[in-house]
């Protein structure tokens, strides 16, 4: 009986988020106050059901109800908890419940916290957000509905992927879909002000926060994604251009295009165009990434279905919001003209660059994730496009955009000349290039191009950021907290170049033999190898390996690798041996037996990895204190009074 409950909470839901995004735009056109107000009752009442539908799923998952076809094929009772509560979005059914309910959180957070902004405006974001929010629902009620039941039902279900029983996964996922789904927030913002004709700064204004919002998180979801692939997957690396990871970095790159756009649009009138757009394209590729990830038109450790009529149902949702998004964008193009204007020595062109280099780098991801599909199914052959294609466009590309983000900081907005900004910048690339030389020389056995300019990139965006604070006229202390999240996350860009180019540079690695006693040296430190034992996990049998790295003859770590065996069915998984620090990680994963107690073995040495990381961290809080200045919340009340004062005149 309680499945049912969920069942007919979903359903409930629908009609709810049909009403939510039908009945206040007839408000809109009719002027009707009250009738706008349904949108607010709606969203509220739509959380509940969604979250009654999500509780019930998860106590199914905790109570090992196998009656849920979908909780007998992803768990079974000897899996731990935490593996059953996230086994809940640990395939298809459960993750599109779990992005349905993001959706509604996201708009009843809007409904709650933008009650200073006109209720027309409010009224229509929120329609916009319903009717995404119904899409979505009808898909999961019509294909992939995770209440359906089974009967006879069985004794004990099947597990969940080995590769998905893990912390990091248990957290990946949700923190992924909020900057997924976040993005929708600007696209409803953007179609409001579209649909509404009124193209002005404040729709920025109210939007800026909530862009900021999402893209923190989504910062956050890849970072926690490519920590959980390192460690997990056995191999050694932090990033592998892996489609599904391309899906994800593709809205991530334009919604940074998007924040800084805002700032254009939102304080100088200007790039209104581009801010439209931008919108409508980081939510349209979270889209696009839903539909990589379920329609099983790629291989990938992360893909979650294989069911082509569920992929061609997301591909025709995801044609229908373009299409309608850009024949809006086409109607209202003739009121689309910038009031700010500037000159070709600028903030607003150094914007400029920085945009088109981000737009330029995710067209460059999709074609290159794209491409093998297009051939393939053109009947042109399979094609493989992997690293070796990405690194060549992507770090060319990546130069000039590091550049811009420095000069972008310095430049004033309007107007400014090359030779204040030169002198303005020349402390800082004197100290830049001084980084870039001097380091490698003393580091590297012999000068590394590569490391030298990775050392200035990151030198010239950090200093750049420090600088621009400091030159601000102003205590560093009574700066608005927007300028502090601009510096911090451009030192975190910084500290993730730094960690990029070192460990590319000093990164060691060997695949060896060793029986029990024996050691072998890497990179200075001794990796000795005393055997491998058989351990009991909750579901799984192990073999545990133990190895101690010794530094000058003194063990500074001890690291136990295992192989991992799920039971029939299930490929055997590696969990790496990790002693992690802040300047290095000690990598070992156990191979296979090779008889008379010798074990392959994959050791590794990774400089400054943490680093990348930790780059990550400062990005997302930079961002979040960015979206918590009070400034917004002061600029969008006085925006909404003005607002509402011209509804009363009119």
């Amino acid at each position: 009986m309680i499945p049912e409950i969920g069942h007919y909470a979903l359903i409930l839901a629908f009609v709810l988020s049909v009403i939510q995004g039908v009945v206040p735009l007839l408000g809109n056109a009719t002027g009707a106050d009250r009738v706008m107000a349904v949108a607010r009752s709606a969203i509220r009442a739509q959380w509940l059901m969604m979250a009654v539908a999500f509780g019930v799923l998860t106590y199914a998952f905790i109570a090992n109800d196998f009656s849920v076809r979908y909780v007998a094929a992803n768990s079974n009772t000897a899996l731990p908890l935490i593996y059953r509560i996230s086994a809940v979005w640990g395939a298809h059914e459960g993750s599109l419940l779990l992005w349905a309910f993001i959706l509604t959180s996201w708009a009843l957070a809007v409904s709650h916290f933008s009650r200073r902004i006109p209720d027309r405006v409010v009224a229509r974001v929120l329609s916009i957000m319903g009717l995404v929010g119904a899409g979505f629902m009808s898909f999961m009620l019509f294909t992939s509905n995770p209440f359906a039941r089974q009967f006879p039902v069985p004794a004990e279900g099947r597990s969940l992927n080995p590769l998905l029983q893990d912390p990091g996964l248990a957290i990946h996922p949700p923190m992924l879909y909020m900057g997924y789904v976040g993005f929708s927030v600007a696209f409803a913002f953007a179609i409001a002000a579209m649909a509404g004709g009124k193209l002005d700064a404040a729709w920025a204004r109210w939007a800026r926060p909530w862009t900021n919002i999402a893209w923190v998180f989504l910062t956050f979801g890849i970072a926690l994604g490519s920590w959980w692939a390192y460690y997990e997957l056995g191999w050694g690396g932090w990033w592998f251009w892996d489609p599904v990871e391309n899906a994800s970095l593709m809205p991530w790159l334009v919604g940074t295009a998007l924040i800084h756009s805002l700032a254009v649009t939102e304080k100088r009138g200007a790039f209104k165009a581009w801010t439209l757009l931008l919108a409508v394209f980081a939510f349209s590729l979270s889209l696009l990434g839903t539909f990589l990830v379920r329609s099983g038109v790629l291989t990938s450790v992360h893909a979650f279905a294989s069911d082509p009529g569920r992929g061609m149902f997301i591909l025709f949702f995801l044609i229908a919001v373009v299409g309608s998004s850009l024949t809006l964008f086409a109607w209202r193009a003739p009121k689309l003209r910038s009031t700010g204007r500037f000159e070709l020595t600028s903030r607003e062109t150094g914007l400029l660059i920085n945009n088109v280099i981000l737009v330029v780098m995710c067209v460059t991801v999709l074609l290159g994730t794209l491409f093998p599909l297009i051939t393939e199914a053109l009947a042109m052959g399979k094609y493989s496009v992997g690293p070796p294609f990405f690194n060549a466009v992507m770090v060319p590309l990546s130069v000039p955009l590091f550049i811009v983000m420095g000069f972008g900081l310095l430049l004033r907005w309007k107007r400014d000349t090359a030779q204040r900004l030169m002198k303005q910048s020349a402390l800082v690339l004197i100290a830049s290039l001084l980084i870039a030389v001097i380091l490698p020389l003393v580091w590297a056995p012999s000068f590394e191009p590569l490391m030298a300019l990775g050392l200035l990139m990151a030198s010239w965006v950090a200093l750049t950021a420090l600088m621009w604070v400091l030159r601000q006229g102003k205590s560093p202390f009574k700066q608005p907290l927007a300028n502090w999240g601009a510096m911090i996350a451009h030192v975190g860009m910084a500290m993730t170049i730094t960690g990029i180019t070192l460990v590319s540079v000093f990164n060691s690695e060997k695949d060896i033999r060793l029986e029990p006693g024996q050691s072998y040296e890497l990179a200075g430190y001794e990796f000795r190898f005393d055997g491998v034992d058989t351990v009991q996990g909750p579901n799984y049998v192990a073999q545990r390996g133990s190895i101690f790295a010794l530094l000058d003859g003194r063990e500074v770590a001890e690291m136990h690798p295992e192989k991992r065996n799920y039971g029939p069915g299930q490929m055997p998984m590696t969990e790496a041996g990790i002693d992690a620090g802040l300047f290095r990680d000690l990598f070992v994963a156990l191979g296979e037996d090779l008889g008379d107690g010798a074990w392959s073995l994959r050791v590794y040495h990774k400089p400054f990895l943490r680093w990348i990381w930790l780059g990550a961290i400062l990005m997302g809080v930079g961002g979040l204190m960015a979206a918590l200045d009070k400034r917004y919340r002061k600029l969008a009340a006085r925006d909404a009074l003005q607002l509402n004062a011209q509804v009363q005149q009119a």
